[in-house]
Parts: structure tokens; C-alpha cells; sequence
């Protein structure tokens, strides 16, 4: 056995060789070794298992810090004009839905009220006034026509009548003249007879008396012609006056429909003032501001004796309802889509994550919609990813003690698969 060869002994006593042996390493290097080699194999899995992750989890989340909040901003302002009584809130105060904010003067509107109710009073004894004399019309028309028509035949007779004693009068009054006109012609030829001795003195005074009675009875006879003619004329104007009754009678469905027109008249007057009323009383609830939303009371302007104008904005309502704003870019909406879950940190809170979703996608990029859009047909081109906002909504109910309000800084992130 050479110098270089060494023996050694196993454990059941044969002699063993080995030529060139080399000295054994000590354990603590080999040890060392070892645990090298296993944690690099750990960290090797651990980047390769946190790569595929981060692969994965990218493939299906989308994110981007180009993102605001946004809420709908209420503004209070008064419906009339009055002078400020009392103001209940401060800024950045917290307000429920309902609660009262400031309380106008009332007096003027009050004073409104009673007045038109007055007058909406009035218009209601007016109108039923109207319905009982329209009742009233109602029952007198026809016994009115019937006693009328009546009154003109009685008025028609008595106008025969009177006619007829007219006739007779005349008649009278012609026999009385041809009476007249024989005794005075008897007269004549006694007083010829007489010149001669004829006839006796006597004889010839008897015709002159006979003269003298026929000329009274003519008179008598005229003198009732005219009365007869008289009375024909009393008779005929009662008779005109009878038929003006009977024409008055005969119109009352014109005065039923005249008093029933005056009554819807005052029926529109009563809805004229009820509706006077429902105005001074809307004016009158004006007076008190209430809140129209629950949130938070921002940029008050408004103190207690101030005048106030309608329209005039006495502070805004920040409502505690609020959304994210998130402007993607075009290339991260492909499989983007409502509903789908997201999380939100706000810079202000960056250890708290507010869970909501994906509410709606604007139809459009942002910069179509800018105050001055970009006009691509003109110039050179150069083509821009484009940013187009989506609506991330809020899931959860608002806390106190991370008040969100328009215009944080947000950073999204959807998980789109």
C-alpha cells in the first residue's frame, strides 16, 4: 500500500483503501450550506407565488388615483321675502332631513291669511243669498204666468166692454144730433107759420122747447161719448200693462237662469278665495326653511335681522350621500361594468377602505365634455389615451369620524373579473 493510499477500518473490521483522499469539510459548512440553499428555494417560491399573485390579482382589479368625491350640493333659499327671525344652524353643523334651519318673520304673512279667509267668508254668504233667491224664483214663476194671464183676459173683457159702451155713445150722440137738427127746423117753420097766424103762439113756443131739450140731450149724449172714450183709454192701458206683467212672468226661466248664473258667478269666488287661502297659507309655511336632505351645512351667509330675497342662497347642504368620481383611462374600461364590487381610500383617512360598487360610465371622455374640447380635425394629431369618469357609489352608511365630503382625493379599485 502506497503512501498516498489510507486505511481505514470499518465497523465489522475489514481494511478498506482509498487512493488521493482529500480532508473532510467541517460540519458548520456543510450546515451553512444547506440553509443557503433552502432559503433560497423559499425566496425563490415565495417571488414566484407573490408573482402570479400579483399577475392574477392585477388581471383582475383595476385602479387609478385620478379621483375625487362628489356629492349633490344643496342649495337653501328662501320662497319670500322677510327679515330673518331666528337661524338654528352653523357651519359644518350636522342636519337631519326635516329639521328646522330659519325661521322668517311671519306677521305680514299671517295678517295675508286672515284676510283672504275674510274674504273667502263673504263670498260664501253671497253665494247662498244667491241659492235662496234662485229658489225663491223658482216657486213664484209659474203661479206668476197663470195669476198674469188671467189679469189679461180680465183686462181684455173689460176693454170689449168699454168699446162697445163707446159704440153705444156714439150712436147716442148721432140720434141726439139728428133730434137737435128736426126741433130746430120745427122751430123755423113755426116761426114762419106764426108770422102768418098759422098756428098759435103756443104751439110755436112747445117747438122752441123742444129745441132747447134736444140740444141738453146732445150735450148729455156728447158728454158720455167722451166719458165712453175715456174710460176705452184707461181700459186699454191696463190692458198694456196687464200684458207687460204677463211678458214679465213669462221671462222668469231668463230670471231663473239670470239668478242661477249669479250664483256660479259667486261660486267662482268662493273657489277664487279658497284658492287665496291655500296661497297665503303655502306663503305662511315658507316662513320656516326646513332641511331637504340629511348632510352638513356649508357657506352660511345668513344672520338673524338680515332682509332676505327669493332665490337668495343662505348657505348649502352637503348631503351625506356621496360617490367617487374616478376618471379611467379608456384602455381599463374593457371589462369594466356596473355593479361590479370596489373598495375606495380616501388621502385624508389612508388607513380606512370604504367598500362600494360601480354604479354607471359616462357616455364619453371627460375632455368631450370640457369647457374647450379638443378639435382633432385640425393640426397634427397626436393620439391621447383619453380618461372617462366613472360613478364608484359608496356602500356604506356614513360614519362621524371620517366625514367625506366634494372634492377629496380618492383612490378607487374595481375588480372587474
Amino acid at each position: 500500500m502506497s503512501q498516498r493510499e489510507l486505511a481505514t477500518v470499518t465497523s465489522d473490521g475489514h481494511a478498506a483503501t482509498k487512493s488521493d483522499a482529500q480532508p473532510a469539510a467541517p460540519p458548520h459548512r456543510r450546515y451553512r450550506r444547506v440553509v443557503l440553499l433552502v432559503l433560497g428555494i423559499v425566496a425563490a417560491l415565495g417571488l414566484l407565488t407573490y408573482g402570479i399573485r400579483y399577475v392574477l390579482y392585477a388581471r383582475a382589479h383595476e385602479s387609478t388615483d385620478d379621483a375625487f368625491i362628489d356629492a349633490h350640493v344643496v342649495a337653501v333659499s328662501p320662497k319670500v321675502p322677510s327679515y330673518v327671525a331666528r337661524v338654528f344652524v352653523d357651519d359644518n353643523t350636522h342636519v337631519k332631513a326635516g329639521n328646522l334651519l330659519v325661521e322668517l318673520d311671519p306677521r305680514d304673512f299671517r295678517e295675508r291669511l286672515e284676510q283672504a279667509r275674510a274674504n273667502l267668508r263673504a263670498a260664501v254668504q253671497q253665494h247662498r243669498a244667491a241659492l235662496m233667491n234662485t229658489r225663491v224664483v223658482e216657486r213664484t214663476a209659474g203661479a206668476g204666468v197663470q195669476q198674469a194671464e188671467a189679469a189679461v183676459l180680465t183686462a181684455e173683457r173689460q176693454v170689449d166692454a168699454a168699446r162697445s159702451r163707446l159704440d153705444q155713445a156714439r150712436a147716442q150722440v148721432a140720434a141726439a144730433e139728428a133730434e137737435a137738427t128736426r126741433a130746430a127746423a120745427d122751430v123755423q117753420r113755426y116761426e114762419n107759420l106764426l108770422r102768418y097766424g098759422a098756428v098759435s103762439r103756443q104751439e110755436r113756443d112747445n117747438a122752441v122747447a123742444t129745441t132747447d131739450k134736444a140740444a141738453a140731450d146732445l150735450d148729455a149724449a156728447r158728454r158720455a161719448q167722451q166719458a165712453a172714450a175715456d174710460t176705452l183709454r184707461q181700459r186699454e192701458a191696463e190692458l198694456a200693462q196687464e200684458h207687460a206683467r204677463l211678458a214679465s212672468a213669462q221671462a222668469a226661466p231668463d230670471q231663473i237662469a239670470q239668478t242661477r248664473a249669479q250664483a256660479d258667478q259667486l261660486a267662482a269666488q268662493i273657489a277664487q278665495g279658497e284658492a287665496a287661502v291655500h296661497q297665503a297659507e303655502l306663503q305662511l309655511s315658507y316662513t320656516k326653511l326646513y332641511a331637504p336632505d340629511s348632510g352638513r351645512i356649508t357657506r352660511k351667509s345668513v344672520e338673524p335681522g338680515a332682509y332676505v330675497q327669493v332665490g337668495q342662497t343662505l348657505f348649502s347642504i352637503v348631503p351625506d350621500r356621496v360617490w367617487v368620481v374616478a376618471n379611467f383611462k379608456e384602455t381599463q374600461l374593457r371589462h369594466m361594468r356596473p355593479g361590479q364590487p370596489a373598495t375606495v381610500r380616501v388621502d385624508a383617512y389612508p388607513d380606512r377602505v370604504f367598500r362600494g360598487h360601480v354604479d354607471s360610465i359616462q357616455a364619453g371622455s371627460g375632455a368631450r365634455f370640457s369647457l374647450l374640447p379638443p378639435e382633432n380635425a385640425t393640426g397634427n394629431y397626436v393620439k391621447v389615451v383619453q380618461r372617462v369618469p366613472v360613478k364608484i357609489v359608496i356602500d356604506e352608511v356614513p360614519d362621524p369620524q371620517h366625514v367625506l365630503g366634494p372634492g377629496m382625493s380618492a383612490v378607487p379599485e374595481v375588480r372587474v373579473r
